[in-house]
């Protein structure tokens, strides 16, 4: 029975990475499938390893409470808070100056930094801190989310290489090998490392974005929400921003990418060119924008959301909060809206919704935005609580673009955000408490006050992930256990005898290479450490050699999402599939394989 559970392990994952590389079945389709594949074969037919314990459900099952997976996901929360309440903007800004020569240039040495920053810091903090810069930095440059993420995993893997602490694979070699009576420097790898990150850096960062294109409808929802122009109106009331500027040269400097069409004061219009303007109480201004400015407007708290109200009754003010959104719907042909006015829509008083702005294909005169009446066609910028939007689906009247709801960043609880968001960092990185203790506190706390809701901390958790890793943990238990990664190990070993050192050295990191992308890292790490020891004292071969063979190969795991914790963290802002780790990871191990078989010899003077 020990062959039959061993070889249908082998046929089970092998289905897996199949199902996994189609684009025609969901990852979490593939995970549910996989999983209980290998629930049905230990419980139809039970299995003891050799030392005699039963591989139980629970054991398969305990993927979905480990602690790499619940790492993860409580920093997957905490990096929507920082979003949620834009506290990466003031960053995202100072880094964008960098970025004189070009967009990709820009995009680059913020990469770059990152790498280096992982060579002293755990790769994964490391990405946790990026990953809301960047998103910021791509919003600001159009540029699509699947050159900027995956990279910034390959990145900092290779960036971890470099030191003994760069990664915690690193750490537990090292470990491992301590044990044995051999010691690994801080520095040791340096020179091997640097090689190998010199060479993965230019495929990441010249090669890789041409094998990652994003999705079409990515492109489109980017380009919609960063081009449109809406036109608004915004009342200035007692103690509002705008109050006071004055206009220069015809313009208003201070109202940055607000564009005044005209100024409404009483029931006189004052149109451009604004000379000798200053903006008093009272005043309606009439603005034309992209999302992206309003936005941004809001979140740094220059305006103020106000429901256009009906002649002769006051403008009730909106309070953005943390589930508050921005979202479009399109007038329907044959609404009702149709032909009514913006003040007498009714929307307020039937959804809960302020319409804020209006997009119209056709040229619109110059008018107060209340006195506009909706044609068929018209885009509606709405602003609302997310539960209120949600009212909208289904509606026949007014149709909602699902894709373009958005929440208004909460830049009152920045600083807060960005306090929790550095506590968890630095008691992580000085080791005061483990990363899954002050990840979750962190995750916790963002919630509890009040940066985000829990719905949207929900909603930032992955399904794809928590299925993914539930899944790939349930495969590397019973690949252990019964012998199967042992096996592979073995045989390497057994093919590879009687070659030179440095083919061997070649071959042992292949096969590591292909075995982390689907174990986890440090697992495979474990594994084969001994196995590296041990070959070297049979070939009289330094040490060093196979200890450094092991840690670079261990982390060679670009090839499946599953490699590497990285991986995982990328995977939704990124939105790839399976199937884009594959294409753009298989190369990159070829090439981190190729450079270790050329400067290994070298340096090792095998």
């Amino acid at each position: 029975m020990h062959g039959i559970h061993l070889w249908l392990t082998y046929l089970i994952l092998a289905a897996s990475v199949v199902g996994y590389s189609s684009d025609r079945f969901s990852v979490e389709a593939v995970a549910g499938c996989s999983l209980a594949a290998f629930l049905l074969l230990f419980g139809l037919f039970p299995y003891a390893d050799p030392s005699g314990a039963l591989v139980s459900p629970a054991d398969l099952l305990a993927g979905f409470a480990n602690p790499a997976l619940i790492t993860v996901l409580a920093l997957l929360i905490i990096g929507q808070g920082l979003f949620a309440t834009n506290a990466m903007a003031g960053p995202a800004q100072a880094l964008t100056r960098f970025g004189n020569a070009g967009d990709a240039g820009g995009i680059s040495i913020v990469l770059l930094g990152a790498a280096a920053l992982s060579a002293v810091l755990n790769n994964t903090p490391v990405v946790v801190i990026f990953i809301p810069i960047l998103t910021m930095l791509a919003a600001q440059r159009n540029i699509a989310s699947p050159h900027v993420f995956m990279p910034l995993s390959f990145l900092t893997i290779l960036g971890g290489m470099t030191t003994l602490i760069g990664s915690s694979t690193n750490l537990l070699v090292a470990g491992v090998a301590a044990h044995a009576g051999i010691n690994i420097g801080f520095f040791d790898i340096t020179l091997p490392g640097l090689c190998i990150a010199l060479v993965g850096g230019v495929y990441v960062l010249g090669v890789m974005p041409r094998i990652l294109s994003p999705r079409d409808s990515d492109e489109q929802s980017a380009s919609a929400l960063s081009g449109k122009q809406f036109m608004g109106e915004i009342v200035l009331g007692e103690n509002h921003p705008f109050l006071g500027l004055s206009a220069r040269a015809g313009l208003f400097p201070g109202l940055g990418e607000l564009t005044p069409r005209m100024i409404l004061r009483g029931e006189q219009p004052i149109l451009p060119p604004f000379d000798e303007i200053t903006l008093m109480a009272g005043d309606r201004l009439i603005v034309t924008a992209t999302r992206k400015a309003i936005t941004g407007a809001l979140s740094r708290g220059n305006l103020t959301i106000r429901a256009i109200a009906p002649a002769g009754e006051a403008a009730t003010e909106e309070r953005i909060g943390p589930d508050t959104v921005m979202v479009e719907a399109v007038v329907a042909p044959g609404s009702r809206f149709a032909g009514r006015t913006m003040q007498f829509s009714g929307l307020r008083t039937q959804f809960g919704i302020t319409p804020f702005g209006l997009q119209r294909k056709a040229r619109m005169a110059r008018a107060a935005l209340s006195d506009i009446r909706l044609e068929p066609g018209d885009t509606l910028l709405l602003f609302g609580r997310r539960e209120n939007i949600s009212r909208l689906r289904g509606n026949h009247d007014l149709l909602l673009l699902e894709w373009s709801v958005q929440p208004v960043p909460q830049t009152t609880k920045a600083k807060l955000a960005v306090a929790i968001f550095l506590a968890v960092v630095l008691l992580s990185a000085l080791r005061v408490l483990p990363i899954e203790v002050s990840s979750v506190v962190g995750a916790v706390a963002m919630m509890a006050t009040g940066c985000l809701t829990t719905g949207e901390a929900a909603r930032a958790v992955d399904r794809q992930i928590f299925m993914l890793v539930g899944a790939s943990i349930a495969a590397a238990t019973a690949l252990e256990r019964t012998g199967g990664a042992a096996l592979v190990a073995e045989s390497a070993v057994t093919a590879l005898s009687g070659l030179p050192v440095a083919y061997l050295l070649s071959g042992l990191f292949l096969v590591i290479a292909v075995l982390t992308n689907f174990l986890s890292n440090n697992a495979t790490a474990v594994l084969f450490t001994p196995i590296a020891l041990d070959m070297a004292r049979r070939l009289g071969a330094p040490p060093a050699a196979f200890l450094s063979c092991v840690i670079f190969a261990a982390n060679a795991s670009f090839a499946t999402p599953i490699g590497y914790q990285t991986n995982l963290l990328v995977m939704g802002p990124g939105r790839y599939r399976f199937s884009d780790f594959v294409k753009a990871g298989v190369p990159l191990v070829i090439l981190v394989w190729l450079t270790f078989s050329l400067v290994s010899p070298w340096f090792y003077d095998l």
